[in-house]
């Protein structure tokens, strides 16, 4: 009973420091990684549209699982980083920046899936969007939103790539599908405008004003840095504009340089494509559209990330599927570069009677799939455990027998079954994370004494229970 006591006491104390203003003893903490959530929140994509199911309830359930599971409630996760396309159509035919440019749309039925200009925008899409993140955003827990193309006011098939219906005629498979994407074929996707982002997401919203945890902003809000404390460090997350401008990397080296040192995530769209490369898809590239304004993922990590010893971690989506690359940046550290997307996931849908399309595909409403990034600083080697779980299913991936059935075709067909597990679910050494950031702010193995003590004194207590 003495010893008991006596643990119990050396626990308060413990816990009185903490409260004063150290960080707790911990190590272990998750990132929560939401990808392109823009099937979901779809209005075409409910019940009162004729969709078998409300996909955004899917989106929900996801975002209510991540608050469930922030430290404030008692789970693991420090921090959320959102990778963009959060909603999905367009409330602008073009924005007027573009306009006075001398920019132009023009028509193309190829692109008719992609570009919709509706006011459900604003009536359906941003204001569940809206309801989502006041879930995450009421646990306290510090998060970030970087935006997508379909985040954008406007979405157009610009000009100057003007599509070749006698090259598509030709180039049709035999169930109607066109296998080569070439903009001087299909044509080219271009996007501006970001007032109706910024209306959700801007520096001055209620998520952010006023939070000692977001630190600077670019744009309105457009481009955003936070902090976080998570596992004895630091931690500075970076959120840019899709293929950001060369003003943009000015104001993200402004931030690195005031919060210099500190272990840096940068969050983006698009940045991995499902091969590894650092490659935008064909039909919506912005730098190849305006390359005075937008810098290519190549440039990206060229000109800025490879050049900052102090970013270690790229966050993306905007492309189909999951990748994840290792470089070495210009100080011979590593930089982990890792893709998630599972928009075009519709098991779910199939689940509730949602017929396919004509040619045969299907609807995808992502499932409820996200990343989740188990951090453990206090390991010898530090690491980060990459699982992808679905909220509507309630799995991990790697729990689910069906997986690569239900999927593997659609995002990685070169891959086998084993492949395709592992791409969702693999440990990322941080061999240098210490020579680069130092040593975490507590002692190694003190949370594992304390897991021994509180056990101790549980044990202490059934003990006299039970007696």
């Amino acid at each position: 009973m003495q010893l008991t006591q006596f643990a119990t006491a050396l626990l308060l104390g413990i816990g009185y420091t903490l409260a004063s203003g150290c960080q707790a003893p911990d190590g272990r903490f998750t990132i929560a990684v939401i990808p392109d959530t823009q099937n979901m929140v779809d209005f075409k994509h409910q019940k009162a549209a004729g969709f078998a199911i409300d996909s955004a309830e899917l989106f929900m359930g996801q975002m209510q699982y991540i608050a469930d599971n922030t430290e404030s409630n008692g789970g693991e996760i420090a921090f959320v980083a959102s990778v963009g396309d959060v909603w999905q159509h367009q409330t602008l035919v073009m924005d007027p920046d573009h306009m006075k440019r001398g920019f132009q749309a023009i028509e193309n039925p190829l692109f008719a899936g992609e570009i919709l200009v509706t006011e459900q925008t604003a009536t359906v899409e941003m204001p569940r969007a809206l309801e989502g993140y006041k879930l995450i955003a009421a646990t306290g827990v510090p998060f970030g939103v970087a935006p997508g193309n379909h985040d954008y006011d406007a979405m157009w098939s610009d000009s100057a790539f003007t599509p070749d219906f006698t090259r598509i005629t030709e180039l049709l498979s035999p169930d109607g599908r066109l296998q080569v994407y070439d903009p001087r074929i299909m044509g080219m996707l271009h996007i501006g405008g970001l007032t109706n982002f910024n209306s959700v997401f801007g520096a001055h919203t209620a998520f952010f004003d006023n939070k000692d945890w977001y630190v600077s902003s670019f744009n309105g809000g457009a481009n955003s840095a936070q902090l976080f404390d998570a596992g004895g460090y630091t931690f500075l997350n970076i959120a840019l504009e899709m293929q950001p401008s060369d003003e943009v990397l000015a104001w993200a080296q402004s931030v690195l340089d005031q919060y210099a040192g500190l272990p840096t995530i940068i969050t983006t769209h698009d940045y991995l494509d499902p091969r590894g490369r650092r490659a935008a898809n064909p039909i919506i590239d912005l730098k190849r559209v305006d390359p005075l304004a937008h810098n290519s993922a190549e440039e990206l990590w060229t000109d800025f990330i490879r050049q900052n010893d102090q970013v270690f971690l790229v966050l993306c989506g905007h492309h189909h599927g999951q990748a994840m690359r290792i470089d070495n940046n210009a100080a011979g550290h590593e930089v982990y570069q890792v893709l998630a997307d599972y928009q075009d996931r519709g098991q779910a849908g199939l689940d509730a009677g949602q017929a396919r399309t004509g040619d045969g595909r299907i609807v995808g409403i992502g499932d409820g799939w996200f990343r989740l990034m188990e951090f453990d600083t206090e390991a010898t080697v530090p690491t980060i455990k990459v699982r992808t779980y679905s909220s509507h299913y309630n799995v991990f991936s790697g729990e689910l027998s069906e997986y690569a059935t239900w999927y593997k075709a659609g995002e990685q067909p070169g891959m086998n079954d084993q492949q395709f597990y592992q791409a969702d679910a693999y440990t990322i050494e941080l061999g240098d994370f210490r020579a680069r950031f130092g040593e975490p702010r507590f002692t190694p193995g003190i949370s594992a004494w304390m897991d021994r003590a509180v056990a101790f004194i549980r044990s202490g207590k059934e003990e006299t229970h039970h007696n």
